[in-house]
């Protein structure tokens, strides 16, 4: 009598080590704020005329401040992106950027 996969699936579990199921810890959902003086300024070179709102200043990598950037795209209702360590609003939302910024705790200036 031959044995079926299953069987035999059932035989090795015997064999394996056991393993403890912790559940992984939950996202708190919390952005980590690390220093600098960021600055909210307003540009439109190379934009064929249209404003966009920068972010700049911050000391973490793009994947770091791409969270922030996507509570900001959200809480304003605007297109945006990440690139070089800033981030960049379709618009002029100078004011509401940065009072969302220092609402989260960081340290905004205004340009």
């Amino acid at each position: 009598m031959t044995k079926d996969w299953k069987d035999q699936l059932d035989s090795l579990r015997g064999l394996m080590p056991e393993v403890s199921e912790e559940p992984m810890p939950e996202p708190t959902g919390e952005v980590k704020k690390k220093g600098g003086k960021l600055r909210v300024v307003l540009d439109r070179k190379g934009r064929k005329g249209k404003t966009a709102t920068i972010i700049e200043g911050f000391e973490m990598d793009d994947d770091e401040i791409e969270p922030i950037a996507k509570m900001l795209k959200q809480k304003i209702g605007t297109g945006g992106s990440v690139r070089g360590g800033e981030i960049l609003l379709q618009g002029d939302w100078r004011e509401r950027a940065a009072g969302l910024l220092s609402a989260e705790g960081f340290d905004v200036k205004t340009i």
